[in-house]
């Protein structure tokens, strides 16, 4: 081949990879992003279901963002850019809608969960029930923080159900989240903790659930668009995606309830 061939082959080559690069970074740039904030107890399951939905729907990227519901709430109050939002509490979704943060008629209810007791697995302490809490053996409980983690609510409501809120709280170790709480527990740093059923659910090998927790607001989580999603119309498909069958049946593998 002589130089001249040689050097129309490179061209040739080098055109056809530039185009190439072109045509992927055209599909990339027209591929939807949609940005959900979800409550951190929804993490594994959403995980999953988000993946689902990509492989089904290859012109969608969904972005995911976990934390505690109340401070998911201030994200969006400061401009974060969402389009999505999954609170594990209705009071953190109404708190959104009186800052004309939500759009209110997009909220639907997607799942239901329960409160349980946990223990660490490894050498755990004679709790039998919420009142062996107060005993001398018991020294730290983990509780979500009572301003942004729903749980730490639900739990309050829990323990003053009993009139035992008060003789507890000396002993409370606050959490930034569910999932910090299950973390604390699991690591034997705290010697029980309140957490969602579908979290102790995550760790059989490192908590043991003593009861499940009643006497509080029932948990649910409803999801809601934001007002300034610039893609609503594929928010609410993806919405919708969540609420079918075959999405509820993946929550309810997971532990959750049915809406």
């Amino acid at each position: 081949m002589s130089f001249r061939e040689t050097a129309l082959c490179r061209r040739t080559l080098l055109s056809a990879l530039g185009a190439m690069a072109l045509g992927l970074s055209s599909l990339a740039a027209s591929a939807q992003q949609l940005t959900v904030s979800a409550a951190a107890s929804m993490t594994n399951v959403l995980k999953d279901l988000g993946a689902k939905y990509e492989a089904a729907h290859p012109g969608v990227k969904l972005q995911f963002n976990f934390a505690a519901s109340g401070v998911l709430l201030q994200q969006v109050s400061q401009g974060a850019p969402v389009d999505l939002f999954i609170s594990a509490d209705e009071a953190t979704v109404d708190k959104g809608i009186g800052q004309k943060l939500f759009d209110a008629p997009t909220r639907k209810t997607l799942a239901t969960n329960t409160v349980v007791l946990i223990l660490p697995a490894q050498d755990p302490k004679p709790v039998t029930g919420l009142a062996d809490l107060y005993g001398n053996g018991v020294k730290r409980i983990a509780v979500g923080k009572l301003a942004s983690v729903p749980v730490g609510r639900y739990t309050k409501e829990a323990l003053e159900s009993v009139h035992l809120w008060s003789a507890l709280e000396p002993k409370l170790v606050y959490a930034d989240s569910v999932r910090q709480v299950l973390d604390y527990v699991s690591r034997g740093e705290v010697d029980a903790g309140f957490v969602y059923s579908t979290d102790a659910a995550i760790m059989p090998d490192k908590v043991k659930v003593v009861m499940t927790v009643g006497g509080h607001t029932p948990v649910s989580y409803p999801m809601i668009l934001v007002s300034d999603s610039k893609q609503k119309a594929a928010t609410e498909k993806f919405a919708a995606y969540l609420l079918s069958p075959a999405a509820q049946k993946v929550l309810a593998a997971a532990g959750f309830g049915k809406p």
